[in-house]
């Protein structure tokens, strides 16, 4: 059987989605871990954007969090992680695409500006957005289940790697989960339980010491360039 290789980065969360997904499905991969701050000369060559995570599978070369993920899920297809009607396939990658265009560029954000007034916008921002994923959301999809579907998907995975990192929000700016949240704040605890994330899982001191730079407004990397719009 052909190798999965895995490019990724301990403390990235794009890449923490990816290897949640080999987990979960059971695949045996080799992963190649890529330090950020210091990337080989020639990794353009293998990630055009330059960034984590790239899955080289045969002759496939794939590059974006979610796209990987459901190139994973349409190779590999058990278990699936994605339900079989077009209808609710649908339902499911809008509330990726939430992620993705909502949820997290009001994450960094609010992470990386240094204007308090700016800061006070960006918290309502976060929290306008758990509101609704709580209402809109998980409250209304989930049922009586503690997945975001009802049953574990590519839905909770693509949430969840910025709910591991909460701690930087609740440092460095001041932001504790709201109250409001239940369906969020049960779903959080059931995902840390499972044996895909526990195996993957970092420490907040590491969480901490890594996006310093992003709440002093320093970081150069290329997700707080793009966040910031440099």
């Amino acid at each position: 059987m052909t190798e999965l290789e895995l490019y990724s980065a301990k403390v990235c969360p794009f890449a923490h989605r990816t290897r949640l997904v080999l987990l979960e499905k059971g695949l045996e991969f080799s992963l190649k871990e890529i330090d950020l701050a210091n990337k080989p000369a020639d990794f353009s060559r293998i990630s055009p954007y330059e960034k984590v995570p790239v899955l080289i599978y045969g002759k496939d070369r794939v590059w974006e969090s979610a796209i990987i993920n459901e190139y994973l899920e349409e190779t590999f297809r058990d278990p699936p992680l994605l339900p079989q009607k077009p209808g609710e396939k649908a339902i499911a990658r809008i509330w990726i695409d939430f992620a993705n265009t909502k949820l997290i560029p009001a994450f960094y954000k609010l992470l990386l500006t240094q204007n308090p007034d700016k800061q006070q916008h960006w918290k309502q921002e976060v929290l306008d957005r758990l509101q609704f994923m709580e209402t809109e959301g998980i409250g209304k999809l989930g049922g009586n289940g503690e997945y975001w579907l009802g049953e574990f998907s590519l839905v909770d995975i693509s949430f969840y790697p910025w709910f591991e990192r909460w701690i930087v929000l609740q440092e460095y700016r001041g932001l504790q989960f709201p109250a409001t949240c239940p369906h969020l704040d049960r779903w959080r605890g059931k995902m840390k339980e499972r044996e895909s994330v526990k195996a993957i899982a970092n420490s907040n001191t590491l969480y901490l010491q890594d996006y310093k730079k992003y709440a002093e407004g320093t970081a150069m990397g290329i997700t707080a360039r793009e966040m910031r719009g440099d």
